[in-house]
């Protein structure tokens, strides 16, 4: 028998005649009149093709065949309930498994150190944080919510933007007592400068060489020898002197701050790298989710 709509509603009623012993205490714990009680179980009976109470003006039974009936759908009307009960639980309740997709510089700078008391807040969630460097099929991958540096492409996701980044040209003190200051962005088309290029993970080139001011913007092409995908390595090669590289503030705050590190073209200060979080409908979304964005947009408060 395919079960449709009636069915299961005539199956609900089933129950609470069983359980309260009347179709008038059925009807009023529905909220439904006797009468719609009655149309319910008749139909309810014409689809099973058997007849499930015995009727009298004193007492309501179930037949054999109601009672071997109930048996059988009894522990599956039980089983329903507490699924869609479950269900509206996680709608308001932080709880089951979230599945986050992140980029290695938002995973490590902003989300690492924190996560553990995001968790400990909310002890019956489980975390599956995967970094990599592409957003790659958010759906199709089963993720719940994805943090993301940089513009997200055109698609059905919904992506809400949480920060700009400001984007700086920094190099080591060494580095600019050996080969100078640059002065102007096409100073770094010069063969006295050694740049870095950084790989766009969503189009597979290095970045452009952009300058912002005031609404105007400026490209340069300078020349370099490595081309790297990695924000730690980028890092790694910038400290060893060897070179300038466009960053995002947040990479390098703390080089900045000790010194390690030196923004050079301050002049052009107005280009901007965006942060997003990527999720895959805006009706509805779970309690966990909107947790996780919630923590998120704390952070960067």
């Amino acid at each position: 028998m395919a079960f449709d709509e009636r069915v299961v509603n005539g199956m609900r009623i089933l129950a609470a005649i069983v359980d309260s012993g009347s179709f008038v205490r059925a009807g009023e714990a529905l909220d439904m009149s006797q009468s719609g009680v009655s149309r319910a179980i008749a139909k309810l009976e014409e689809r099973l093709n058997i007849r499930l109470f015995d009727r009298t003006t004193r007492k309501v039974a179930l037949t054999d065949e109601g009672r071997r009936f109930y048996a059988q759908v009894g522990p599956l009307l039980a089983g329903l309930e507490e699924a869609v009960a479950s269900a509206g639980e996680g709608a308001v309740k932080v709880r089951g498994r979230l599945r986050v997709n992140a980029d290695p510089i938002s995973a490590r700078l902003l989300l690492g150190s924190k996560l553990g008391g995001f968790l400990k807040r909310h002890p019956e969630l489980d975390l599956d944080l995967v970094v990599r460097d592409h957003l790659g099929d958010m759906v199709g991958d089963g993720f719940d919510l994805a943090i993301r540096l940089g513009q997200p492409q055109t698609s059905s996701l919904i992506a809400r933007k949480l920060m700009d980044t400001r984007v700086l040209t920094v190099a080591t003190p060494a580095y600019l007592r050996k080969h100078g200051t640059p002065k102007k962005p096409v100073d770094l088309e010069s063969p006295d400068h050694v740049c870095i290029h950084f790989r766009n993970p969503a189009t597979g080139r290095p970045f452009d060489w952009e300058f912002h001011r005031g609404g105007k913007v400026i490209i340069v092409y300078p020349r370099s020898q490595m081309t790297v995908n990695d924000a730690g390595t980028m890092e790694s090669v910038l400290l060893s002197g060897y070179g300038l590289a466009q960053v995002i503030d947040i990479a390098v705050e703390p080089l900045l701050r000790s010194g390690a590190l030196v923004p050079v073209l301050a002049a052009w200060p107005d280009e901007r790298f965006p942060l997003y979080a990527l999720y895959p409908s805006r009706h509805h979304p779970p309690a966990k989710t909107q947790a996780f964005l919630e923590f998120v947009q704390s952070l960067l408060r």
